[in-house]
């Protein structure tokens, strides 16, 4: 997710932190059968081709987790009851940024192979933005623990508004303890609109629901393809100007809020 000064932008670019596993010693046997080809009377053995494997100690542990036969051998693998908690605390917010993640999924928790659940906790600073985003695997269920949020989130095509007949954008301000749903695939963000932190948890119905910065993405794409589609109003100059200053996932904006928080102008 992108938290801007002045500008949402989409994980943090949920970027958790990675949980560097030891990998356990795993064995997973493979075998290769011979093949026989008859002609003209003439009988002829191929002899089998070379299979290229990796050595069960040079997996990670997600990896051996994943390739385990059953469920339950994946316990074998996880054998401190410790594997089976990780804490989501996030970590302080730099000066200057706007917030801050970490996000459990199966490459930092690793006990959450075969789960099909993940979840993130955020920290948003007064007037942060969680930038334009989506998660390209889950659903998302957010709930606020404390402070207040605007939130936005636009479905999909052919989603409209009743009463303009234009795209419809879901738009609500949560309060500690409130609930919203942002599905899969739809364009979200969050703002702190207040002067103190913001404290979410996220949960999600995959444990790699990923996410993907949706400002960040349109403008890595060619330059001619973003000019034709935002027509007359961009120019190539325009592009490389916005493409420079595309904020990081979590940032600070809106300058109303920054009047009243920081008593300074964006």
């Amino acid at each position: 997710m992108i938290f801007t000064a002045a500008f949402l932008s989409a994980v943090l670019a949920f970027s958790g932190q990675t949980a560097a596993a030891v990998p356990h010693q795993a064995r997973y046997a493979s075998s290769s059968s011979a093949h026989s080809m008859h002609a003209s009377a003439t009988t002829s053995t191929a002899s089998p081709s070379p299979t290229a494997t990796t050595p069960a100690n040079q997996l990670s542990l997600v990896q051996q987790l994943m390739l385990a036969p059953l469920a339950a051998d994946r316990f074998a693998l996880l054998p401190d009851n410790k594997d089976f908690v990780i804490n989501l605390e996030p970590e302080p917010v730099p000066a200057g940024k706007g917030g801050n993640l970490v996000a459990a999924n199966r490459k930092t928790f690793p006990a959450l192979v075969g789960a099909g659940a993940g979840m993130a906790v955020g920290v948003i600073k007064p007037c942060g933005i969680n930038t334009f985003h989506v998660h390209p695997r889950s659903a998302e269920l957010q709930i606020l623990i404390k402070g207040s949020l605007v939130v936005e989130m636009t479905p999909e095509n052919g989603v409209l508004d009743p009463a303009t007949g234009k795209r419809r954008v879901i738009r609500n301000t949560l309060s500690e303890f409130d609930m919203t749903p942002f599905y899969q695939g739809s364009v979200h963000h969050q703002f702190n609109p207040n002067c103190t932190d913001a404290v979410f948890v996220a949960s999600f119905a995959s444990e790699d629901f990923g996410t993907g910065q949706v400002v960040d993405e349109v403008f890595s794409m060619d330059k001619n393809a973003i000019i034709d589609t935002f027509g007359a109003t961009l120019s190539g100059d325009d592009v490389e100007r916005i493409k420079a200053g595309l904020p990081e996932s979590i940032v600070q904006g809106v300058e109303v809020c920054m009047q009243k928080c920081y008593n300074h102008r964006v």
